[in-house]
C-alpha cells in the first residue's frame, strides 16, 4: 500500500462577529476538508461559531483524504491513527488559539472517519473537556496505546445519528456509543434513520440542536 503524509491544511469560516465558539468538521474516508461544508451554513446559519474544516493528512487508494488505515471496523490501525491524532491535536490547539478561543468552546462534528475522529479528540484522556460531540454514522475508537476519558465527561452534550441501513459502519456501533456514554453520565441525544450511509435531515436537526445547547 502507497501512503502519503502530509501536513493538515483547512478550511476556515468566520464568525459574522466575536465568536460564541468554534465547530469543528472532520469529513469521512477518501473526501475532503470541502464535504462537510455545506453542514456550516446548516448547523449556524447565524454564524455564531468559527468553522473550521481540517482535511486529513493521509493519502491513500483510491484516493481522497484519510484519517487513519483500515484494517477492521472498530479498531483503527494504531500507528496511522496515532499519528494523525498527534498531528491534528496539535492542529487543533494552534487553530483554536489563533481565534482565540479556549478548548472548552469548540465542538467536534464529524461523518464516518471524521466522526471516529470527533470521538477521539473530544474523549481522548489527553485531551481538554470540549463543548460537545456531533458524531454521524462513526464508532468509538478502540487502539492500542490510546485512552479515553469517559468519567471526565459527565454531562459532556453528544448528538450520535446513524443509519439503520448502514452498510458501511453498521448501526451497531452507533446503539454502542450511545450504550457507553449514557452509562459514563453524558447527555446523549440518539436518533436512527431508515437510511444507509449518509446524513440524514433529521440527523442534521438534532446536531443543530445539541450544538445550540452546548455553545448557547
Amino acid at each position: 500500500m502507497t501512503l502519503a503524509r502530509s501536513p493538515i491544511v483547512h478550511r476556515t469560516r468566520p464568525a459574522a462577529g466575536a465568536p460564541a465558539g468554534a465547530l469543528v468538521l472532520l469529513h469521512g474516508r477518501g473526501a475532503d476538508e470541502l464535504d462537510l461544508a455545506p453542514l456550516l451554513e446548516l448547523l449556524d446559519p447565524e454564524q455564531r461559531l468559527v468553522g473550521l474544516a481540517p482535511r486529513g493528512p493521509l493519502s491513500l487508494p483510491p484516493g481522497g483524504a484519510h484519517w487513519y488505515v483500515v484494517r477492521e471496523l472498530g479498531y483503527p490501525d494504531a500507528p496511522t491513527f496515532l499519528d494523525t491524532f498527534a498531528e491534528t491535536s496539535s492542529w487543533l490547539d494552534t487553530a483554536l488559539e489563533e481565534v482565540g478561543l479556549e478548548q472548552g468552546r469548540a465542538v467536534f462534528g464529524g461523518f464516518s472517519q471524521g466522526a471516529v475522529m470527533s470521538y477521539a479528540l473530544g474523549l481522548g484522556a489527553s485531551r481538554p473537556r470540549p463543548a460537545g460531540i456531533l458524531a454521524m454514522s462513526g464508532f468509538m475508537p478502540t487502539v492500542d496505546g490510546f485512552e479515553l476519558d469517559l468519567e471526565g465527561r459527565a454531562g459532556l452534550p453528544v448528538s450520535i445519528t446513524h443509519g439503520t441501513y448502514d452498510p458501511v459502519i453498521g448501526v451497531e456501533f452507533g446503539r454502542d456509543a450511545r450504550e457507553r456514554l449514557e452509562a459514563a453520565g453524558l447527555a446523549v441525544s440518539y436518533r436512527e434513520d431508515p437510511v444507509a450511509h449518509q446524513i440524514s435531515p433529521g440527523a442534521i436537526a438534532q446536531a443543530r440542536a445539541v450544538l445550540e445547547a452546548a455553545l448557547p
